[in-house]
């Protein structure tokens, strides 16, 4: 959730001065496909908004120089959560992103880049829990696992419940924002404290292109939102190194956006990643308050090969060794929620059912699984 993490991907547009400011505007040819659609839609138009702090409260928008600032988020339009500031605690600036830390007055610390909350305290939890273990809890005793993005260790800290896991590396293009974390979170930096963390500050698209073929159980990517260049994150080019990239029967675990905002990319995802992977392709969420919409939801896959059943944890948390030990405690996860991440609201279930499934064993798979109804026909296309 940093550097090459989830949510950070804010486009601005500065108020142009009277003798002309020629700041780039966020254009279609900017965005993925799916935002293009959604704006369709529901256009907005670039609407004034406050400094990321004023009076003693944080909005998602952003403020420089003195000067007034536009932004027009196509991934969530016409919102902006704002949250209480106590203390501004750290205020700066990397080669890919601004960086701000404050102590807010309702969920602790909380980190922003680029003017879009991160992560806090209180609700961190929810998200680095849920992204490690649904995947690693869903296999028999993963031994090799990468991250993509993760700068703020909250991910490296979950896996490093998993005795069996024998490397974790972490590919994270800011370096910045990994000391930042260290300072102001040690609770999740102490991830990067494992000795079996092989840490890596740099392009995670290269990292991958240069990976062994079939090197790992698990792949996490904590990614951008699509926007600009991080748009390659979400294309199948990308979706095809990390299949090359995991073993037969290996999993990922994708962050994959909000269900009430984002049904467009999720179908995409869900399209691409069926024609990558020829293993299971499932859609799961969770609830984090602190991020639009109050969801985040997660793509899970796994290769050709050992089938797998992510909807029920083959390797439960619960009897893992050490893995909730005292002062280790689990706050959100449990198998129960697992379970439950994978259940999808009625309108989800409607909306994702347009996926098309090109080939002929996925048709299959939806004819022998798919009980009587209307709904039963829809869920069989989260279960390959």
């Amino acid at each position: 959730m940093a550097g090459g993490d989830a949510r950070n991907g804010l486009q601005m547009v500065e108020e142009r001065e009277a003798s002309g400011d020629d700041a780039p505007l966020v254009t279609n040819a900017s965005l993925p496909p799916c935002c293009v659609k959604a704006l369709a839609s529901a256009p907005e138009s670039d609407a004034r908004c406050h400094a990321t702090v004023v009076s003693g409260w944080f909005s998602q928008s952003h403020g420089k120089a003195g000067k007034v600032q536009y932004y027009n988020n196509p991934m969530w339009p016409g919102e902006a959560h704002s949250l209480k500031v106590e203390k501004v605690l750290y205020q700066g600036k990397s080669p890919y992103q601004e960086v701000l830390v404050f102590e807010s007055a309702t969920y602790g610390k909380v980190l922003v880049l680029d003017g879009i909350v991160q992560l806090t305290d209180k609700d961190e939890c929810a998200y680095q829990e849920m992204i490690a273990h649904l995947p690693l809890c869903s296999i028999p005793s993963p031994k090799t696992v990468l991250v993509i993005g993760g700068g703020d260790g909250g991910v490296l800290r979950e896996i490093a419940r998993h005795k069996s896991v024998e490397v974790i590396e972490i590919c994270e293009i800011d370096k910045l924002v990994i000391d930042v974390c260290k300072e102001f979170f040690p609770d999740l930096s102490i991830g990067f404290d494992d000795p079996r963390v092989r840490l890596h500050v740099g392009d995670a698209v290269e990292y991958l292109r240069n990976a062994p073929e079939g090197k790992y159980d698990a792949i996490i990517v904590d990614s951008s939102d699509p926007i600009g260049p991080a748009q390659e994150l979400v294309e199948k080019p990308f979706f095809d190194m990390i299949a090359r990239a995991l073993r037969p029967g290996g999993v990922l675990c994708n962050q994959a956006e909000s269900m009430w905002l984002h049904t467009h990319l999720i179908q995409d995802m869900l399209s691409i990643c069926r024609e990558s992977f020829k293993g299971s392709v499932r859609y799961a969420w969770t609830s984090v308050p602190t991020y639009p919409s109050g969801v985040i939801g997660f793509l899970l896959c796994s290769k050709d090969g050992l089938p797998v059943d992510f909807t029920n944890p083959i390797n439960p948390i619960e009897k893992l060794e050490g893995a909730t030990s005292a002062g280790r405690e689990i706050k959100f996860y449990n198998s129960e929620m697992h379970k439950a991440a994978f259940a999808l609201p009625t309108f989800a279930k409607r909306e994702l059912a347009t996926v098309s499934v090109s080939s002929k064993k996925d048709q299959s798979n939806l004819k022998e699984e798919a009980p009587k109804g209307k709904i039963g026909s829809q869920e069989a296309l989260f279960t390959a």
